[in-house]
């Protein structure tokens, strides 16, 4: 029974410039200040506090959308901050929380560090990855107050939202990618088996970005990638070097197209091969994946050429002794390509069968530890101490210093975590220098342990504590 026709499908236009790696400066919103309020009523002076949170700042969320080709429109606005959440009210309203900002990436994309580590690798569509979280609303007065602490008169300052850099690299997701050298015919090759429209010339290097195209062959479906042609030396950033070789990264099948009619003279369809097979071999120790393990096809292009064709029937023993399977196809003619569409199924479906079954993702939720005495004091060559900690950097951050209750406050909570016997253990003085936070940023205090802290007992009026007077 004959087999069914070649289909041809195409991945989507091409974009007017591409551009496959951007550095993002991304900013999440800021929490909301909580509400310092005292519910007041016809007689009902001292209603008891009522100060609504500040609503949570908006996070940064990067999300795969297959509409998107490329990464040029963060080449074009490479910042991105999304809306802060909202001061709480009184009367017990809490702000509203800022509007998570999501960004479309292509599939393919992988998030990096400025140093190179990898924190995502964005496959399929609709996966998120929150770069960036927003900073938490601040509690209002009504959330603070206690037993002891009845109105406080102060609320807690929304946190800052996370700001950092990212690198998104696109690494084309493809089934089988064809290498060669400029002109070797690729773009012709991937025009004839699918509906892409790659440019087309004859001149070097006329491919500048890559191309992709979907194939279909029986009931196989697969992609096929085409990246800018290599030449002796890329690896050292000769010709177009192998800044687009991620893009073949994915691919379980490496295709050869070796121009059999070439003029140039020093040249060979072996030669050729050994070339573009050694800068692969260089891209294993620059690139995140090796290449080396890749199945492997040869095309032994331009057949509709005379002296092409003779050259072909005269090197494919020498490539069949290497164990690698040869076609003779014709761009021009598409000679060959239907057998040669089948072979590439048939190896795409083998690699596919070969894989473990992907189990559903199961989301795992590592919350940070919140217990314990997580901070360090640390003794300064000047004399002076420093406190380290996410918990008292947090807190510090809440803290309005312009409000002397509020820095009791603070002062209770780090007297409740420890921070106070720990100085002392450490040797510090009554009036010692203390920093909180690090090196580079850091808030100074002079240590008084006779002020007493956590005595909530002494606060005096709101907005002030007693055992701040005269300090």
């Amino acid at each position: 029974m004959p087999q069914a026709p070649a289909r041809r499908g195409n991945a989507g236009p091409p974009g007017a410039q591409f551009i496959d790696r951007v550095v993002l400066h991304v900013q999440a919103g800021n929490g909301g200040h909580g509400c310092a309020s005292v519910h007041r009523e016809k007689f009902k002076p001292l209603g008891g506090p009522d100060g609504g949170n500040g609503g949570r700042g908006g996070d940064v969320i990067l999300e795969v959308d297959p509409n998107a080709a490329s990464l040029l429109d963060y080449h074009h606005r490479p910042s991105r901050k999304a809306t802060g959440g909202k001061q709480g009210q009184g009367s017990h309203k809490n702000g509203a929380n800022g509007t998570d900002l999501v960004l479309p990436v292509p599939n393919g994309t992988v998030v990096k560090t400025r140093d190179g580590e990898v924190l995502a690798d964005l496959v399929g569509s609709g996966t998120r990855f929150v770069i960036a979280k927003g900073g938490h609303g601040g509690l209002g007065n009504a959330a603070l107050a206690s037993a002891r602490r009845k109105a406080p008169g102060f609320a807690l300052l929304g946190e800052p939202g996370d700001e950092l850099d990212v690198v998104l690299e696109l690494k084309t997701v493809a089934d089988v990618a064809l290498v060669g050298f400029p002109s070797a015919g690729k773009s012709s090759l991937i025009a004839a088996l699918s509906a892409a429209k790659p440019k087309i010339a004859d001149y070097p290097f006329t491919t500048l970005t890559p191309n992709l195209g979907v194939v279909s062959a029986g009931e196989v479906v697969y992609t096929v990638a085409d990246v800018p042609g290599l030449i002796e030396g890329a690896s050292q950033g000769r010709g177009l070097g192998l800044q687009f070789l991620r893009h073949i990264e994915r691919a379980s099948t490496l295709v050869h197209v070796v121009d059999c009619a070439t003029l140039e003279p020093g040249r060979d369809p072996l030669s050729d091969f050994e070339v573009i097979e050694a800068e692969l071999a260089a891209y294993d120790a620059l690139g995140d994946e090796p290449l080396s393990d890749r199945l492997r096809l040869v095309v032994l292009n331009k057949v509709d050429v005379p002296d092409a064709r003779d050259l072909a029937e005269l090197v494919r023993p020498e490539f069949e002794k290497r164990g690698l399977k040869v076609f003779e196809v014709s761009a021009a003619t598409h000679e060959g390509l239907r057998e040669l569409s089948f072979a590439m199924a048939e190896m795409v479906a083998a690699h596919r069968a070969a894989q473990p079954v992907e189990e559903p993702t199961r989301l795992v939720i590592r919350p940070a530890p919140v217990g314990g005495a997580d901070f360090e004091v640390r003794a300064m060559p000047d004399g002076a101490y420093l406190v380290t900690g996410e918990k008292p950097v947090r807190w510090l951050r809440q803290t309005d210093f312009s409000n002397d209750e509020a820095v009791g406050y603070l002062a209770d909570r780090l007297a409740r975590l420890g921070v106070e016997e720990r100085l002392a253990a450490a040797g510090a003085e009554p009036g010692a220098t203390v920093y909180i936070g690090s090196e580079d940023e850091s808030i100074v205090f002079d240590w008084e342990p006779e002020v007493l802290a956590g005595s909530e007992n002494v606060l005096g009026r709101r907005g002030t504590d007693l055992r701040l007077e005269g300090r």
